[in-house]
């Protein structure tokens, strides 16, 4: 069993994760990349969830499009909309 712990040593108070049972060739590509980046695979996981958590949840965004569309009554094609940014780009 792998356990992968996530803190900052010079944070007291921080919390920490621990992630189970991470396939040994997932902690190798993982430890690859961290490397590349000239980074721990610590400082590479913090990294890596930090920008995960700052992208909005897909099914937040799907849900605020349809909140959008049903408040206005605005339905386009994907044609029309690709063509209004289109126009937009001349």
């Amino acid at each position: 069993m792998l356990l992968i712990c996530m803190h900052r040593r010079y944070s007291a108070g921080m919390p920490s994760i621990t992630v189970r049972n991470v396939p040994e060739a997932t902690r190798d590509e993982l430890a690859v990349r961290a490397a590349a980046a000239g980074w721990s695979l610590q400082e590479f996981l913090l990294h890596e969830l930090r920008e995960l958590a700052r992208r909005p949840d897909p099914r937040v965004v799907v849900a605020r499009a349809r909140q959008r569309v049903a408040a206005t009554g605005t339905r386009l094609s994907a044609d029309e909309i690709l063509g209004l940014r289109d126009e937009g780009r001349r």
